[in-house]
């Protein structure tokens, strides 16, 4: 079976845009397959999928979409929609045309396919903040300029330059290499590159290595990855992303960072990278709350709030408790000399009182076994004495398995 072009989109109210951008991608060579998410039901001679096959896919039935609300029946849309597309074996790529809700509807089960799968997004609100859509996925998004509702000479360029980008990306070549190294992940921030640098210096020759920018997105994109079995060892030297998520910064992964490490078992090397700083946006965002507190200028967009003793404590059991759900092997090392760049002697984050709170914390919360083990290190986190330790504990728990290189 051939690889087709999916083109998702409401034909009640864009059946239009969906034949056009059909045809850009026919005469381009492609098989289509049009798929209607309209939630009002009714065939309008357009789709070769149309509502109520999508709403079959929903897991309750497709009487949960066909319901007189319409933030229920997009949700319930957006579910079905989901499972149609996990279902489907010949998806090349797909491109989705939208509004607000037709975003909302569409880019869920965008984010379920595979990173390296083709997606595009035309949409209303492509210009503003589009984490919520995207999220850890590779949703290339494409502000509409007008809104999805008709063919005009602006619409006809948007859509066809984005008909002709999905094009583009099913037919053009990449090239394979497979040098037979499995993958891993490494997390960063700009405060633990040289750790993480010399890091990946060493593991290079033997690890494909995916280094993942600590930004919230980053942390979920990494452990994305790893759930589904694409990454085979974990490097979480950087886990600031928890800062934000327990004092509100605007780079937080959410409450399920480390979920994934638990659930799959992964080989997981862990530190405390940065978990000496809360980020915020330029420094007149800072909430009225944290004003007084340490902060540091980063740049003119980011704003670096010191966290403290009782911050610290609270991080570190919380990531105790994470830790002790993990079955697979586990190394969690402490930095002593520092936890950043910014936590060295002289530099304007070196807190050893906060630190000790955020070192003590763990110890007290983490269930130490044969498997799972916290260990301290007289450096800071960007000493080289720091990165062979990290290497040494990877390479030992990878060990382990056969398949993988010492």
């Amino acid at each position: 079976m051939g690889f087709k072009a999916y083109i998702i989109g409401t034909c009640d109210t864009k059946a239009a845009e969906l034949r056009y951008v059909r045809g850009l991608l026919q005469a381009a060579g492609l098989d289509t397959v049009i798929v209607d998410v309209g939630t009002r039901g009714g065939d309008h001679g357009t789709a070769d999928i149309r509502a109520v096959g999508v709403a079959a896919c929903h897991p309750d039935g497709p009487q949960e979409v066909f319901v007189n609300d319409r933030g229920r029946a997009v949700a319930a849309m957006a579910e079905a929609l989901r499972g149609l597309l996990a279902s489907r074996s010949d998806i090349g790529g797909v491109i989705g045309l939208g509004g607000s809700g037709g975003t909302a509807l569409i880019t869920p089960a965008m984010r379920d396919l595979d990173v390296g799968v083709p997606k595009v997004m035309v949409s209303t609100v492509a210009s503003g903040n589009v984490a919520p859509y995207v999220g850890p996925s590779d949703i290339a998004m494409i502000y509409s300029v007008t809104d999805v509702a008709g063919i005009n000479r602006i619409s006809r360029r948007v859509l066809g330059n984005a008909a002709n980008a999905l094009a583009g990306m099913l037919k053009g070549h990449i090239p394979e290499v497979d040098d037979g190294k499995p993958a891993i992940g490494l997390s960063m921030f700009g405060v633990t590159t040289d750790c993480v640098g010399q890091v990946t210096r060493v593991l290079e020759s033997d690890y494909d290595c995916l280094v993942f920018h600590a930004t919230g997105t980053g942390g979920q994109s990494m452990e994305k990855l790893a759930d589904s079995g694409m990454i085979t060892g974990l490097l979480d030297i950087t886990t600031t992303e928890i800062c934000d998520l327990f004092m509100g910064g605007i780079f937080s992964a959410g409450e399920e960072r480390l979920d994934v490490v638990a659930r799959t078992a992964v080989p997981y090397v862990g530190s405390v990278g940065a978990l000496d700083m809360v980020n915020f946006g330029a420094l007149d965002t800072v909430p009225a709350a944290y004003r007084q507190r340490l902060l540091y200028e980063h740049n003119p967009q980011v704003t670096l709030m010191r966290t403290t003793p009782e911050e610290n404590a609270r991080m570190g059991r919380w990531i105790g408790e994470k830790l002790n759900r993990c079955k697979g092997p586990v190394r969690f090392l402490l930095p002593e000399g520092g936890v950043s760049l910014l936590d060295a002697p002289g530099q304007p984050f070196h807190d050893p009182e906060a630190d000790a709170a955020l070192f003590e914390a763990l110890e007290e919360t983490v269930e130490q076994t044969a498997q799972r083990q916290l260990i301290r290190y007289p450096f800071n986190i960007n000493d080289p004495e720091f990165a062979t330790a990290l290497v040494e504990h990877f390479r030992d728990i990878m060990s382990t398995d056969p398949r993988r290189p010492n």
